[in-house]
């Protein structure tokens, strides 16, 4: 038997901020969810939400589009599998002082003011990147002005942080990469949409061009998850990367141009993902790999 602290130290999870912290609980280290904390989180939280997947698992393997129903009933699954996960995981592994360290992080909303700017960048480059469309290759890449498309981006901003940032990415980081964990991250959770690929977006289904579109969008959600991390690093608020997560998502479905084709939308998400691409690498160059000047 030894102590959190002593366990948390040899996954790397102390090495990562000065914000790191100990239950102080005693944490067999035989147990399959003490021994690997991380590979835990993504099985449960896999499991969970793909749960959801059920609901349409017919109309998905034959490509067929989803009944309405089907997809109301879908995303409320999967949106609960990383917050219920890393509720569970915390409680089982940091015990009630973690879970305690876990709420007041969602809670912090005291940060710079240039931390909130932040928020800015994803619809701006979802604008920039659609109306330099219109302009030099279609109109019907006019942004759309959906604004009730932001209670789309709530739930999903204020849910699925409390376990991407909440608990798993701590317990990622690096002392001096960070950036590495955020991009293995951000893989994972593009992946993680895989069962709602054909909901998103507008030109849904996507027919063909699923395949296409999955890579364009995976490649946009991992250069998020990096600005994700990139500002709970520096901030260490889970309320912060909630926001952001609200501003990406609440974006693409507000201002998404609704007329286009499957194969257009490709094109515009691969090159909303470069931009996107293009602001890590600034990132990256300012900050390093750890995304933080902060010493630790």
């Amino acid at each position: 038997m030894e102590t959190y602290r002593t366990l948390h130290t040899e996954l790397g999870g102390d090495r990562l901020s000065p914000y790191s912290y100990s239950s102080g609980v005693d944490i067999p280290r035989e147990t399959l969810v003490g021994r690997h904390p991380v590979a835990s989180y993504f099985a449960l939280t896999f499991v969970l939400s793909w749960m959801g997947a059920l609901f349409t698992a017919p109309h998905f393997m034959r490509r067929e589009p989803l009944p309405k129903m089907a997809g109301v009933l879908m995303f409320p699954a999967m949106l609960l599998g990383p917050s219920l996960a890393g509720m569970i995981l915390t409680r089982i592994v940091d015990g009630k002082i973690g879970l305690r360290n876990l709420f007041s992080r969602v809670s912090r909303w005291r940060v710079p003011a240039c931390w909130y700017a932040t928020l800015l960048i994803p619809p701006i480059l979802v604008l920039t990147v659609l109306l330099c469309l219109a302009t030099f290759v279609s109109p019907v890449y006019t942004p759309n002005l959906f604004v009730i498309g932001i209670l789309f981006g709530i739930p999903a901003g204020f849910l699925e942080e409390i376990g991407w940032m909440g608990y798993v990415f701590p317990k990622m980081q690096s002392q001096n990469n960070a950036l590495a964990a955020s991009i293995f991250l951000g893989l994972l959770w593009a992946l993680w949409h895989l069962p709602v690929i054909d909901c998103l977006g507008t030109a849904t289904p996507h027919g063909a061009s699923w395949f296409s579109f999955f890579l364009a969008f995976a490649v946009a959600m991992t250069a998020m998850r990096v600005m994700i991390c990139w500002i709970y690093t520096n901030t260490q608020s889970v309320w912060m990367a909630q926001l952001l997560h609200l501003s990406s998502t609440g974006s693409l479905i507000i201002f998404s141009s609704p007329r286009v084709t499957a194969g257009q939308e490709v094109m515009w998400y691969a090159l909303y993902g470069s931009s996107l691409w293009l602001a890590v690498a600034i990132i990256a160059k300012v900050y390093g790999k750890r995304l933080t000047r902060q010493i630790v």
